[in-house]
């Protein structure tokens, strides 16, 4: 029941890391009748293309080898030579087809998805020894869709093959009282034929299976919303511990912050809501900001400031105006140059009346 629950929950499109995931596991979409196809088309394209010149070569090579027969020599390393050279001769007429039909069971693999580099489906699992799970296989959707596709195959291409040769039977009984030149072109005429009507049906029945795969594959790579949220906490973090560790960050950089109140010139408040404090030093082209906050943070800096003497300055207009512009460790703006020339020349009198 657990299993139906967890079949039913997954309810959702793969993610992209889901599917790129189960391609490095190699589950990727296959259909075998794909590739079929393109072996079965590949060796009609043999057929049609280099029947012709791979028989010739291999004429050529028979004849040679009947007519100088009494020439050949049997003794000590003639014979390895002989069918060393025979061999090569086969070799290279058959070569170019044995070329295109590689690269069509290639291209069958790489049109279905890219390639895959895994060993996890060497490694020994108990479910392919089963006998439950291999009965449950052999009674899975998988298992009859191939037991009905095979059905079907073997009827439909049954009944092309009838209703193609049947017309040519009179001609098929004379073949035995016919030249063997004359045989050979009948033969390929009629097996590219045949060829042509299976590679047109296989590829018919190589659509219909790559897209029953894709879906079962595709419904197989689904997942719930608990497990989406799992792999977002994996890629993206768990969103409490992120927020633990920004408050951890704000706490630390506002302890920095305070360590540093001692070190300004004056403290411009609003007067209870905004608290700035300002550094500035003979040489400096510009105050800089080291602390600043509102509220709670604020009355912090102000009693930090009390602590240690420094000139608290009530100005509501420029403590909001450069809370909004200015940030900590940096200059303040341009704009505000004059107004805080005002504070800062108004504290220095104070310092210098009271020595």
């Amino acid at each position: 029941m657990a299993e139906e629950a967890d079949t039913t929950d997954k309810t959702e499109d793969p993610t992209q890391k889901k599917l790129d995931d189960a391609h490095l596991r190699g589950d990727v979409v296959k259909s075998q009748e794909v590739n079929n196809w393109f072996i079965i088309a590949g060796g009609t394209l043999v057929l049609m293309s280099f029947a012709g010149s791979m028989t010739d070569g291999l004429t050529a090579t028979l004849r040679g080898l009947i007519a100088n027969s009494y020439r050949i020599s049997m003794d000590g390393p003639a014979l390895p030579g002989l069918f060393q050279k025979l061999g090569l001769e086969m070799l290279a007429a058959m070569a170019m087809p044995f070329l295109v039909l590689m690269l069509a069971a290639l291209a069958g693999n790489l049109l279905q998805h890219k390639l895959v580099w895994s060993a996890e489906g060497l490694m020994p699992k108990f479910s392919k020894i089963s006998p439950m799970a291999g009965f449950k296989r052999l009674f899975s959707k998988q298992s009859l869709a191939n037991f009905a596709k095979g059905i079907a195959k073997l009827v439909i291409l049954g009944a092309i093959m009838v209703s193609l040769m049947w017309p040519e039977k009179d001609r098929m009984e004379g073949l035995v009282r016919t030249d063997v030149m004359a045989l050979l072109p009948f033969t390929q005429t009629l097996a590219l034929k045949l060829m042509g009507a299976v590679v047109a049906l296989l590829g018919v029945v190589a659509a219909a299976d790559y897209f029953f795969q894709y879906r079962t594959w595709f419904g197989r790579q689904k997942m719930s919303l608990q497990e989406i949220k799992e792999e977002f906490k994996q890629s993206e973090g768990d969103p409490t511990i992120k927020g633990k560790l920004r408050n951890l960050r704000q706490q630390r950089s506002r302890k920095r912050m305070m360590a540093a109140v001692p070190k300004a010139s004056v403290i411009i408040t609003n007067p209870t809501h905004y608290a700035i404090a300002l550094q500035y030093e003979r040489g400096m082209e510009a105050p800089i900001c080291v602390a600043k906050g509102m509220d709670a943070i604020a009355l912090k800096i102000r009693e930090v400031a009390g602590k240690h003497g420094i000139p608290i300055v009530e100005n509501p207009p420029l403590a909001r105006a450069l809370h909004a512009t200015v940030d900590i460790d940096e200059a303040i703006p341009a704009e505000h140059y004059k107004a805080v020339a005002e504070v800062i020349s108004y504290v220095m009198k104070l310092r210098r009346s009271r020595l």
